[in-house]
């Protein structure tokens, strides 16, 4: 446990200084990723990722809104929903943050031979569906 903790350690440390910089935490960084990669997800959807609350995910989406890295518009096929979108600012810092993380993997990754990295691998896949179970 203590060797898988301090991988996750170094693995956000370089994120985490990134996003203090501009006054934000990993909560912010988990938001900006799904939205990265989901453009268009509603609130409501993003609420199911994050598996937290709605009042869990109101201060922080209003702050990357308020910073210009979000912006929230109606969706098209219901304009109750809030469509999520990143901002080119929110692009930019989520890429950043995204480049440091797989720089890291890369120099971990480098340091094993590929079927040691294709079991770990594996192990994250069997990790995350243990999650789901």
């Amino acid at each position: 446990m203590a060797g898988f903790f301090h991988a996750y350690q170094a693995f956000t440390a370089g994120a985490d200084r990134m996003l203090a910089e501009r006054g934000l935490a990993r909560v912010h960084h988990r938001i900006l990723f799904f939205v990265a990669y989901q453009p268009g997800l509603s609130v409501g959807a993003l609420l199911a990722l994050l598996g937290v609350s709605k009042q869990a995910l109101n201060l922080p989406l209003r702050q990357l809104t308020q910073a210009g890295l979000i912006e929230a518009t109606p969706a098209m096929h219901d304009r109750r929903v809030k469509s999520l979108q990143l901002t080119d600012s929110g692009r930019a810092l989520e890429a950043a943050l995204c480049t440091e993380q797989q720089r890291l993997l890369g120099v971990a990754a480098a340091s094993m031979g590929e079927d040691d990295a294709r079991r770990w691998q594996a192990f994250n896949r069997a990790l995350a569906g243990a999650r789901e179970n």
